[in-house]
């Protein structure tokens, strides 16, 4: 179960004098996550004086916009078969240059590519601080894509990259111990948060189920997210059809396969975080089969819109998920799984999405979450940058 971190109340509310830009290119016309994450916290920025937020991201096009959103459009650049929308540009010195005309307190890189690089290579030109948000655990996917014999060379470049960073956030404490098994010493957890208002359970309707086409009678588990190896779609898909009606998937993402012989429903990916607050509202349970996860953010959101949840007992699940708000599958067992299901609804499933909308809403919050972080990045853009680096840099 996730361990709670002591916040100050001076931590939580605290309105330093800072501008942090983020840059990342996990940001795309379908993104998730990470992206709901900066959104989230351009809000909490604007919503507090002393506090300005800047966004870099690669674009089809270069653009400027008044709130401070910046795409930067190079060549060559690779386009993700597959990455919803994603950039990968090659050439870093556009971007360095970009971020020594935006000039902020503190830099933040969002993924560990070629974009990490240009921000450390910025920060130590400007002289300012750069942290790293390990919002990717590189090495697992990696090997779960092309072999595990990639592991470890990508633990030595994530020990590399990360090494250059004066600060490291990861969203759980698992993340944490990895990178501090890799020799990693400057890390805090740093969990993610949830709108607890827009996530709630009075978005519940059967309207919604029944525009959808799904039975009143039917006990509708949700899965939203990416359609990608490490999800393990085909676990959701064959449990749905071990355990017959009244059970019924409902998959929202983009790129969604249709399996013929389970009731399903499929809706395209929601960029409208009320419209997926309904969604997830309108469901029984979240059902959740990936085992690379290193938050859950999805799993929060459907905890906070009181849904009792079915995960897998790896990476950081367990850290969100227990008995008392749903139910944890093995790793690889789809018997398991099942049984994870069939165990939520013999109990009451409704009372353990209320145990699971409140951890959330005790723990979650992102008042609670950015005021921990500002904290950190106040007392970071104070003490400026922690020691020198080399820059043996990519370029």
């Amino acid at each position: 179960m996730y361990a709670s971190e002591t916040v100050s109340p001076t931590a939580a509310f605290y309105e330093p004098d800072v501008h942090l830009t983020d840059i990342t290119m996990f940001w795309g016309p379908a993104s998730g996550g990470v992206r709901r994450y900066i959104l989230a916290k351009r809000a909490y920025c604007a919503s507090h004086s002393g506090l300005q937020h800047s966004l870099l991201v690669p674009g089809a096009t270069a653009t400027n916009t008044m709130d401070g959103v910046l795409s930067t459009y190079t060549r060559p650049a690779l386009e993700l078969i597959g990455g919803k929308g994603y950039r990968f540009p090659l050439r870093l010195q556009p971007w360095i240059d970009t971020l020594k005309e935006i000039r902020p307190d503190v830099i933040e890189a969002g993924d560990p590519y070629r974009l990490a690089w240009a921000a450390v290579r910025a920060a130590r030109e400007l002289d300012v601080p750069v942290i790293g948000f390990f919002h990717s655990d590189l090495s697992r996917m990696t090997a779960l894509r092309f072999g595990s014999w990639t592991r470890e060379p990508v633990r030595r470049y994530i020990h590399h990259l990360y090494g250059h960073y004066d600060w490291v956030f990861a969203p759980s404490q698992i993340m944490a111990e990895r990178l501090r098994e890799l020799g990693l010493p400057k890390v805090t957890v740093q969990p993610l948060g949830v709108d607890t208002v827009i996530f709630t359970p009075e978005r519940r309707s059967m309207l919604v189920r029944r525009e959808l086409g799904i039975p009143a009678e039917a006990r509708v588990l949700v899965y939203a997210g990416r359609n990608a190896i490490e999800k393990n779609l085909s676990t959701l898909f064959e449990t749905v059809r071990r355990l017959g009606a009244p059970y019924h998937l409902l998959l929202i993402g983009p790129d969604m396969p249709r399996v013929a012989d389970i009731p399903m429903t499929i809706v395209d990916y929601v960029a409208d975080t009320e419209v997926l607050a309904g969604l997830l509202a309108s469901s029984d349970a979240l059902v959740h089969a990936g085992d690379q996860e290193t938050f859950g953010l999805v799993i929060a959101e459907g905890m906070a819109a009181g849904l009792a949840v079915i995960g897998i007992n790896s990476s950081a699940v367990p850290e969100l998920v227990d008995d008392s708000v749903g139910a944890l599958a093995e790793p690889g067992s789809i018997d398991s799984f099942v049984a994870a299901v069939e165990s939520v609804f013999a109990r009451d499933h409704v009372a353990l999405g209320r145990a699971a909308r409140a951890r959330v809403v005790r723990h979650f919050g992102w008042t609670a979450r950015f005021g921990q972080m500002f904290g950190k990045l106040t007392q970071l853009q104070r003490q400026g940058v922690i020691e020198e680096r080399p820059l043996e840099l990519l370029r």
